[in-house]
């Protein structure tokens, strides 16, 4: 048979089969059997040379007119099919979007975070920054420049993680106050949310807890703006009628220094049985107090010029008060139950 004529007889083969095809494989079968590499028509194309001169030319040219064609003709069959095949798809997987949707059940905050929200939501309410960091932190932010150097009596009492020669868990979150001041010039106003680490564990601590600390730093602020500031937070959690007194303390890093107590907000004082105050009528808080000086010089600040004061609630401990969670423990174990409640 003369190469023309096989040409042509391959041609109206594959034609005939790619018009019986009904699916995009078998398409792709065909298209594998009549132009892929060991197909007989790409075989007659690698064999041009071979032929007498006289025929190369009308070969070459009927070979590449029936590869066109058949190509041609195998998309265009595949579009159709595709199309066909995409609406029976449809057609299959059709939903009724007028059916109820599956209900899933809601999640519930963490108690703390909910504690930890009001409180940042408030503080940026009146303009403060969020301020985070890492949680490993090295000697100098975490005491030293806070006024706790080494053999100072307040390390013993962080119970602190070491990790590696000077680097240890943070104890708390004041260590992003000392970072904020390098990296800024006053005024500072920032909020600092996150997870510190000490060793204990009882009813009431856990090896990990959260703080939030606080730190303004302007010219002109004085204990009473510290005062006014917690008074409007307490208020913000705990109810339009909870009243606060501070009280001397000691912190190494703020002079003077203030514990906050807030009213208790269950008995208001007035029922000596009280499970959440002891009957004592007040709830202990946070700590506060102005930034020691010495601070401020350690960070480049001028204390002749500009004053500060800085404050640290635990929100575990807050969220405790409020919802009347007596084991701290209740907090990390995931129980869905206890979750539920808030």
């Amino acid at each position: 048979m003369a190469v023309s004529a096989r040409i042509e007889e391959l041609k109206s083969e594959a034609l005939a089969a790619v018009a019986a095809s009904d699916s995009t494989a078998a398409l792709e079968d065909l298209r594998v059997r009549y132009l892929g590499r060991s197909a007989e028509l790409t075989e007659i194309k690698k064999s041009i040379g071979s032929l007498p001169a006289e025929e190369r030319k009308e070969v070459g040219r009927s070979a590449n007119l029936a590869s066109r064609e058949i190509e041609e003709t195998i998309e265009e069959q595949r579009a159709g099919i595709a199309l066909a095949e995409r609406e029976e798809r449809l057609r299959a997987e059709a939903v009724d979007v007028t059916l109820p949707g599956v209900a899933f059940p809601k999640g519930n905050l963490h108690p703390s975070q909910r504690i930890i929200d009001d409180v940042v939501d408030f503080f940026v309410g009146l303009g403060y920054r969020v301020a985070e960091g890492p949680e490993v932190e090295t000697d100098y932010y975490n005491f030293t420049a806070l006024g706790i150097p080494p053999g100072h009596p307040a390390r013993t009492m962080q119970d602190t993680f070491f990790v590696d020669e000077g680097l240890v868990l943070r104890t708390q979150t004041s260590p992003m106050q000392i970072r904020t001041m390098l990296s800024q010039e006053p005024p500072v106003y920032v909020v600092c949310p996150g997870r510190t680490y000490r060793r204990d564990s009882d009813p009431t601590h856990t090896p990990m807890f959260h703080q939030i600390e606080g730190l303004a730093v302007d010219r002109g602020l004085t204990l009473g703006h510290l005062k006014g500031t917690l008074a409007a937070m307490a208020r913000h959690v705990f109810g339009e009628d909870v009243k606060i007194r501070l009280r001397p303390s000691y912190f190494q890093f703020t002079e003077p220094s203030v514990e906050l107590d807030v009213s208790c907000f269950i008995c208001g004082g007035d029922d000596p049985g009280c499970k959440v105050c002891k009957g004592a009528g007040w709830l202990e808080m946070l700590g506060a107090g102005m930034v020691d000086p010495g601070v401020l010089e350690e960070v480049g600040y001028d204390p002749e010029e500009y004053t500060g004061y800085a404050f640290g609630m635990g929100p575990d401990r807050m969220a405790m008060v409020k919802y009347g969670i007596p084991d701290l423990r209740l907090f990390f174990e995931g129980d869905l139950r206890f979750l539920r409640q808030f």
